[in-house]
């Protein structure tokens, strides 16, 4: 008969005892398969396919710079020669922002109607003379919004808007200090909301 040995018990040491030659611990269960990797594979596998969508897009889209053989019409001054003035006025009114204020507006205690004009990079400010205020910018096509507002000193009634490429925005303030505001602002596919 083939007897297994065994180490001698200490003293003290209570329970059972591994038998001799076998490792103290259990083995590491074995590896589970790649699902880390094939999740980060098909993330990064999404993250290719949309740049690819933005490269066709692009390649597609694109060509504004190029020479059209087929737009011979010469352009003057931002319009095309033949255009009829009404065409002319709109896309004239296209590349400007128009800011108006009117009503009535007494001068407070703490002077004359404040008004402040502009866009998220550029604000301005504007006086109220007979009863009116307007103004115009240059379209800048990164601003983010265009607005006036225009605060009250004590009493008065007022509007004001704002028009950025045919969208209009208008605002209305009525006596105290209150504040009259209008704002337009850039979309999130373009145009102007």
């Amino acid at each position: 008969m083939n007897q297994q040995q065994y180490p001698p018990q200490q003293p003290g040491w209570g329970g059972p005892q591994q038998p001799f030659g076998q490792p103290p611990f259990a083995p590491p269960p074995p590896k589970k398969g790649g699902v880390g990797k094939v999740i980060g594979l098909g993330c990064l596998g999404i993250v290719g396919l949309f740049v690819l969508i933005a490269l066709v897009g692009a390649v597609v889209g694109g060509g504004s710079g190029s020479n059209d053989s087929k737009n011979t019409t010469k352009s003057v001054g931002g319009t095309k020669a033949g255009d009829s003035a009404p065409e002319r006025a709109k896309k004239a009114d296209k590349k400007v922002v128009v800011f108006k204020v009117w009503g009535t507006a007494p001068a407070g205690a703490l002077g004359p109607l404040n008004i402040t004009y502009g866009s998220d990079s550029d604000n301005r400010d504007g006086d109220f003379k007979d009863g009116k205020f307007k103004a115009t910018l240059p379209l800048d096509d990164d601003a983010l919004y265009f607005n006036v507002t225009a605060q009250l000193q004590g009493s008065g009634d007022i509007h004001c808007s704002v028009t950025v490429g045919g969208k209009t925005k208008k605002g209305h303030a009525a006596g105290d200090y209150n504040i009259c505001s209008a704002q337009v602002s850039a979309g999130l596919l373009g145009g102007w909301n």
